[in-house]
């Protein structure tokens, strides 16, 4: 028999914004299909539409094509499969639940929400504090399992209310191969009977999941490790509507934990502990509250996605750093590790780090623009390049270029006096000023000669060289940091490293 075409999926509610978590399961399922030649769809699970939030898709998709995962098939660019929302799919699944009643797999419940209620309460007086509508309490409730069938046709001939829920079946043992974990097992008492349409005519998530995985052929389904307790319905929806044959292989992936390891990492870590955990900013457009993401935070993609990537899996060997092209080669499902990985801030900026090291300035120059503009300059690209190439390697983020190059953009408005006044004097007030002659005269205002002509002045004046750096320094920067004093001098140019000293001197004295 032919081994299957490698069809993967990822299937996000448009409910928010889009975790980290969320983004490495994409990875994941990008990095297999790559591997095998195979294709990578994007599906829209929108069936809970209370839950449902505007431009959440478009947001999930503009963060995906950011992290350079674009899809082969999806709502944004159709496929053969289409559609691929789920809410345009509504007309398919109903079919599909009435096929599992009439095989006797599924039944009718016409339970209302205060019948179900009052089961809830009395199974909590009897000490039942988490009651579950499952092979027990059904025996007890309004459903097609326990009225006769006149009663039910008539329920449904007049269009009363009501849901179509599994019939999980008693005292069973289902087993699956996961490809991270191996041999999964579950007794079949312990779950309860999950409603697959819901009232409205939509599917839950536990339908809808197996039908359009069967339809649209998807050949190994990745998810987080958090879904594994919905195996056993999903297993039994692939038997009981005749497809075992086709269910794809499974592989869970663990968590994504807070940095101490206790628990999985969530929104309000990230807001507790400074760093994001989306990857791009999202605005709730209920409550206008914006959460930061990796993006607006100066992480490049590349990086972003490398963190990502050995984010628990690791190639087995020492190597950090990975290109797109070595992910895609060297990826495993198996090589996931079944524990949860450990989220650490301090890594991700490492990454970062090295990823803005490797970038060509003229990109770096070009992803700066918006802090640029925010800040009211408008330099020319190919000075915002040479900026960048000279303070890069102090940073983590690309938005720190201005925070360790703001000088070379504009002119201090402050100077740090305290590391000037203690030692400055007359003689050093003469030599700067006579040095901002000689440079005016300087043909070729480069490091080299700005340096020669420096270090001759100060030998003719009898001034140590290094008593002088600092104030020019300072001069320039308006404080002890920067590039190498005589380079900020050739890239700000003559008139205005001439015109800085002039300002700064007259502050000096």
């Amino acid at each position: 028999m032919e081994p299957k075409k490698v069809r993967v999926r990822f299937a996000p509610s448009p409910t928010g914004g889009l975790h980290l978590g969320g983004v490495r399961t994409v990875l994941f399922n990008y990095l297999f299909a790559r591997h095998h030649g195979g294709e990578f769809v994007l599906r829209i699970e929108d069936t809970d539409q209370t839950r449902y939030v505007a431009g959440a898709e478009e947001y999930i998709i503009e963060c995906l094509r950011w992290c350079g995962l674009e899809a082969d098939e999806g709502p944004h660019k159709g496929g053969p499969f289409a559609p691929y929302r789920q809410s345009e799919r509504k007309a398919l699944y109903r079919q599909y639940a009435e096929q599992l009643v009439h095989s006797g797999h599924a039944y009718y419940a016409f339970d209302t929400p205060e019948e179900l209620e009052a089961m809830r309460e009395v199974e909590k007086a009897r000490g039942n504090h988490s009651p579950q509508y499952n092979h027990v309490i059904r025996q007890h409730m309004r459903n097609s399992l326990v009225l006769d069938a006149e009663e039910v046709k008539a329920l449904l001939d007049k269009g009363a209310p009501h849901v179509i829920r599994i019939r999980m079946p008693e005292n069973e043992e289902l087993h699956f191969t996961d490809m991270i974990r191996g041999t999964v097992s579950f007794q079949t008492n312990t779950v309860d009977d999950k409603v697959l349409l819901k009232a409205d005519g939509m599917p839950t998530y536990h339908l809808a999941v197996v039908v359009d995985d069967y339809l649209m052929k998807i050949s190994h389904a990745f998810r987080g490790e958090e879904w594994l307790p919905s195996a056993p319905v999903h297993i039994l929806l692939w038997k009981y509507l005749g497809w075992e044959a086709h269910m794809p292989q499974w592989a869970h992936l663990p968590l994504i934990l807070k940095p101490d390891g206790n628990g999985k990492l969530s929104k309000r870590d990230g807001d507790r502990l400074g760093f994001p955990v989306y990857a791009m900013n999202w605005t709730d457009p209920n409550t206008n509250e914006l959460t930061k993401g990796f993006r607006e935070n100066g992480f490049l993609p590349e990086a972003f996605v490398n963190m990502l990537a050995v984010l628990g899996w690791n190639d087995g060997s020492e190597q950090e750093i990975f290109s797109m092209e070595e992910l895609i080669e060297k990826f495993s499902i198996e090589r996931v590790h079944k524990g949860g990985a450990k989220f650490d801030y301090d890594k991700a900026k490492w990454f970062n780090h090295q990823y803005i090291l490797k970038t060509d300035n003229a990109r770096l120059a070009e992803l700066l623009q918006p802090v640029l503009q925010e800040k009211g300059v408008a330099p020319e690209p190919a000075y915002v390049a040479t900026v960048a190439g000279l303070v890069k390697e102090r940073c983590h983020f690309v938005n720190e270029i201005w925070d360790h190059g703001f000088f070379f953009f504009i002119r201090p408005d402050k100077y740090d006096l305290d590391a000037v006044k203690p030692k400055w004097n007359t003689d050093k007030q003469a030599f700067f000023e006579e040095w901002t002659g000689v440079l005016n005269g300087l043909e070729d205002f480069t490091f080299a000669p700005i340096e020669e002509s420096f270090k001759q002045l100060a030998t003719a004046k009898g001034i140590k060289p290094g008593e002088l750096q600092l104030p020019f320094r300072i001069m320039l920067c308006g404080g002890k940091f920067g590039p190498p004093v005589f380079t900020i001098a050739e890239t700000i140019g003559k008139d205005e490293t001439v015109e800085r000293m002039k300002l700064a001197l007259a502050a000096f004295l």
